[in-house]
């Protein structure tokens, strides 16, 4: 699935907060993000618009792993703890896997392995299939 993470480096908004895409598998994706001083808030803790932007490309490649073109229709994160510096992960699970609404489960954790936040998120696959081995 090499060059299925290829494609997903265009997402120049998810590369340029430092988000990577590890692994992607048929229903299964990992990504990891560097918590730097640039992500912190005014309070010294991981701003939520980029553990966000981790789970939402996690998302959109466990989502697409099928090959088919597939936007997010809705997402919902619960945050359980303050992520400070040093990477977090975000691993993304097809809990439905539905022909046209996957239903997907993303869990951010830090490097010991602690729960930092739970994204929920279902997609619209569209008629389009992407082209790549």
């Amino acid at each position: 699935m090499e060059k299925f993470i290829e494609f997903f480096k265009a997402d120049r908004f998810a590369a340029n907060a430092g988000v990577e895409l590890m692994e992607v598998k048929p229903g299964y994706a990992k990504a990891r993000m560097m918590v730097t001083k640039e992500h912190l808030n005014a309070g010294g803790v991981c701003q939520g618009g980029a553990l966000f932007t981790l789970a939402d490309l996690a998302f959109a490649a466990v989502a697409n792993s099928r090959k088919q073109l597939t936007l997010s229709l809705s997402a919902n994160i619960t945050f359980l703890r303050a992520a400070k510096e040093g990477y977090v992960y975000a691993e993304a699970v097809e809990a439905f896997n539905h022909r046209r609404i996957p239903f997907i489960e993303v869990r951010i954790t830090d490097e010991a392995g602690e729960p930092i936040a739970v994204m929920t998120s279902s997609g619209y696959r569209k008629d389009v299939e992407l082209l790549f081995p």
